[in-house]
């Protein structure tokens, strides 16, 4: 296990529920203790949805006072689209939903998640929900294990190379981070679909065309939904869920266990050494580490195309664990067969 930080650490409890066969008005889960005041809650699943179908995941919280809130959706979901679609506007006294994060308004206890289906044949093949309130203060940095460099050969894709594509999806180019992180996990694991004419003629890299197809979220208006891109690798044939990791040491670990982990940042450009650009928000591939401890990735956003980079680990772990910025947001993405690495309960 690598070293455990003594300061302002976010508070992260990830918890997966298993979902029978879905009939009738659907599937609602017990009522499920958090363990401390959480103040977000992010749902994640993979589904196999037959052409006509699909399915609706959502959370009822419970407050530190003991009251019910009442249910929000926090996704529809179709392998096809029609819909696939984020639910904006239902902000009230308790929280809002924030394309794909319940944001609390007060501190909550506990939650139930509810999943309906609607056609033939949809079913639910995995279901985690995480609860975290984050820190105050930054957290401080994590030590390099000591262990050696670990790099796993991922494949690279370059968003930039799809600068106008596909404008119904975004635009490409700038917007795919996403679609562009996860085609690159899913060629890892020797994944992916057999359809890629269907991204069309000419395209350098076709299966970040169809990852984008196959993420967009129509309510959102666009492919960076964390869970959406989860589903989509779902459907392949890998498992996956959204957390927060709290350190570079924590992501150590799936690298050393051969997994790759996509990771949300923002950051100006010089607070990111190397990066050669800034970002309100991106998607990266972290591949492994450095015998220094820097943090080896596959970033899609650089402008040059040299998708292969190595950030200093301070400022790496800066930019993404802050609260300013996605506090640590992280999806893994996995074959069924494989082991995780040890956790404290936050994957």
């Amino acid at each position: 296990m690598g070293p455990v930080l003594t300061v302002d650490r976010a508070r992260v409890a990830l918890t997966r529920f298993t979902v029978p066969p879905i009939a009738g008005d659907g599937w609602i889960s017990d009522e499920h203790l958090i363990g401390f005041p959480a103040t977000q809650l992010v749902p994640s699943w993979t589904a196999r949805t037959p052409p006509g179908s699909w399915i609706e995941v959502e959370l009822q919280a419970v407050t530190a006072e003991g009251r019910r809130t009442r249910w929000y959706v926090m996704g529809r979901w179709s392998e096809r689209g029609g819909p696939r679609t984020s639910v904006a506007g239902q902000g009230d006294e308790d929280g809002d939903v924030a394309v794909d994060t319940f944001v609390a308004r007060r501190p909550l206890s506990a939650y139930r998640v509810r999943v309906r289906a609607c056609g033939a044949g949809a079913r639910v093949e995995g279901l985690a929900v995480m609860a975290s309130a984050l820190p105050a203060r930054p957290p401080g940095g994590s030590r390099p294990s000591g262990a050696g460099p670990v790099r796993l050969e991922v494949p690279e894709h370059w968003q930039h190379a799809h600068a106008g594509h596909h404008p119904e999806y975004d635009g490409g180019g700038a917007n795919w981070c996403g679609p562009a992180a996860t085609a690159m996990v899913l060629a890892y694991w020797g994944r992916g679909p057999d359809d890629l004419d269907r991204a069309g003629a000419g395209c350098p890299q076709p299966a970040v065309d169809h990852a984008a197809r196959g993420t967009y979220d129509s309510g959102y208006l666009g492919t960076g939904n964390w869970p959406f891109n989860v589903a989509y690798a779902g459907s392949y044939g890998l498992r996956g869920f959204v957390t927060r990791l709290r350190s570079a040491a924590e992501l150590e670990r799936f690298a050393r266990a051969g997994i790759p982990v996509v990771v949300s940042l923002s950051f100006k450009e010089r607070e990111l050494p190397g990066a050669g650009y800034s970002t309100s928000g991106n998607l990266i591939v972290v591949t492994g580490f450095t015998a220094g401890g820097d943090v080896r990735v596959n970033d899609p956003a650089v402008p040059d195309g040299r998708v292969r980079r190595v950030y200093p680990r301070g400022a790496f772990e800066h930019v993404w664990l802050r609260s300013s910025g996605s506090g640590g947001i992280a999806y893994v993405l996995h074959p069924p067969e494989m082991s995780l690495p040890e956790s404290d309960g936050n994957w």
